[in-house]
């Protein structure tokens, strides 16, 4: 079993990292979509209905699934500042320290990027 470096953790895992990055890709893209046509099917189904109970409910629900898919949207992004802070005060109790993280935030941010492919190992 080889041996992981903290140091070079994101460098060793970038693999592994750009498979989340493209799944969490696909979530950005799926999860929008599946909230507007969730949205189109109930609110077209209780407009056929014309109760104005079911509406207000249905408005609501819309609602928390709009809130929902806006926290799931950000979540990677709001985790990779906080990492990025992290390292950012590591780099200054550290200034000869190496900026691998660099590499974990481009392979699950943007896992298409030439950072991301240049650390893969083959």
């Amino acid at each position: 079993m080889a041996e992981v470096s903290v140091e070079s953790f994101c460098t060793q895992a970038a693999g592994v990292l750009q498979i989340v990055g493209y799944v969490l890709t696909v979530f950005k893209i799926a999860i929008p979509l599946l909230i507007i046509a969730y949205g189109i099917f109930d609110l077209g189904k209780v407009v056929t209905t014309g109760k104005d109970d079911d509406m207000k409910k249905q408005i609501k629900v819309l609602l928390y699934r709009v809130i929902a898919g806006v926290v799931i949207f950000f979540i990677p992004t709001i985790v990779m500042l906080i990492f990025g802070w992290v390292n950012e005060y590591k780099k200054t109790a550290d200034p000869n320290g190496n900026d691998d993280f660099k590499v974990c935030r481009e392979c699950v941010l943007h896992p298409w990027a030439k950072d991301c492919k240049d650390n893969i190992k083959g």
